[in-house]
């Protein structure tokens, strides 16, 4: 199952990059600024956080299984009207929509793969379903950039519609819900798991859930402007081609696949052993974000090409480690009727960094003197942010005494 929600995340992560693998004959071949298509890339994100919040409150009464398989269906459709344009207004619609079916799967995701594992052995199969997003760069990146230069950028797009259709006949055949999943009723929830539904204020004000918000909103602007102008980084500022732009593109989502595994690993054995989620989750995401940030900061000061990249791995990759930590957390606060819709709503208030940042990416590089330098000041910028999101983070997210205080 875990296997099955891992390549759910690559097909989702591939739909989302496939724009930035694109950017150069798509700005090219529709005469596009890099302000458009930066806006263009932050349409996505348009309707994507209110149907998180919208799906993940429904996945408290619908079964995840039906949900996940109507989702992609939706993400394939999505693919198809690109394939046949040539029409600015056609792809802006087409990727408003595939932002609101993408809303809800990373927290679909997680909370169907909850429903196999207790809360103390969670860390690492979230590890490995956010891991999809690394997978999908570091493999599919390549694919598709191949797809890109022998066939035309409209190529990538038809694949990863006919991919969708190829997970949820897969879906159909395995798909299922484990024997930690929510009861079907209040008193059925009280007899078979001790939990009683909670005020939801008192979860979405507690220090942890909102420390987790502030920490991980700044990484995830980081991840949507990687998304969409990372490969244009490496080709014209940096000297690339197109196919090794597209081939390292998936470098730094390699560094954080291993870090985010080994970290929950690491974390979910200290919490096995007795120790503190404050510190093996809270702490140790602080630490990721600030170590990381700093990084990508120090990069935007050197020259070489090969050490920039090198750089960006290493710093992107740890700070990506507090993604899946953050998610245990905020799945830890909620009980277990109420988690999909918490859950819904904290990755709603994380992506919504999507809508603005690969705008105001764009912007800087349209209005800089040369675009290197706009690159400079776009990710000199995202570095800092994620610099104080982990500190911000690391004061606090508190586990153990919010939980308490929720279910006071």
């Amino acid at each position: 199952m875990v296997a099955a929600l891992v390549l759910f995340m690559v097909v989702n992560w591939a739909d989302r990059s496939i724009l930035g693998l694109a950017a150069q004959p798509m700005m090219a071949d529709l005469d596009l600024t890099p302000e458009q298509f930066g806006f263009l890339g932050s349409a996505f994100f348009f309707l994507f956080s209110i149907s998180g919040i919208v799906v993940g409150f429904l996945a408290n009464r619908i079964s995840s299984r039906w949900l996940l398989f109507a989702l992609v269906c939706v993400w394939s459709l999505t693919q198809l009207p690109i394939v046949f344009t040539s029409s600015l207004a056609v792809v802006l619609i087409s990727r408003i929509v595939l932002g609101a079916a993408e809303g809800p799967s990373n927290g679909l995701a997680t909370h169907a793969a909850y429903t196999w594992f207790p809360p103390e052995k969670r860390g690492l199969p979230t590890s490995f379903i956010t891991s999809g997003s690394s997978i999908a760069k570091f493999v599919m990146a390549p694919v598709m950039t191949f797809v890109i230069v022998g066939f035309g950028w409209r190529a990538a797009f038809l694949t990863l519609a006919v991919l969708g259709a190829v997970w949820c006949v897969l879906w159909l055949a395995i798909g299922r819900e484990g024997p930690y999943r929510a009861a079907k009723t209040p008193d059925e929830a009280v007899e078979t798991t001790g939990e009683r539904k909670v005020p939801l204020h008192r979860i979405l004000l507690s220090g942890s859930f909102i420390g987790a918000v502030l920490g991980t909103f700044p990484q995830y602007a980081l991840i949507t402007v990687v998304m969409t102008w990372l490969p244009s980084y490496f080709e014209t500022a940096l000297g690339f081609s197109a196919v090794q732009a597209g081939t390292f593109f998936g470098l730094p989502s390699l560094g954080a696949m291993i870090a985010m595994i080994g970290g929950s690993y690491v974390t979910d054995r200290v919490l096995t052993r007795g120790g503190t989620a404050r510190v093996a989750r809270g702490v140790v995401a602080g630490a990721a974000l600030v170590i990381g940030g700093a990084l990508i900061v120090v990069l935007t000061m050197l020259d070489s090409p090969y050490v920039v990249l090198g750089m960006f791995v290493l710093g992107y990759g740890i700070s990506m480690c507090s993604m899946p930590l953050m998610y245990a957390v905020v799945g830890s606060l909620a009980p277990t009727r109420q988690r999909a819709g918490v859950l819904g709503v904290f990755l709603a208030l994380q992506n919504s960094a999507g809508i603005v940042a690969p705008a105001v990416a764009g912007a800087l590089i349209s209005s800089a003197p040369d675009e290197a330098t706009g690159y400079g000041t776009v990710f000199l910028l995202c570095g800092a942010i994620v610099v104080v999101g982990g500190l911000v983070l690391t004061v606090l997210v508190n586990p153990e005494r919010d939980t308490r205080r929720i279910n006071a």
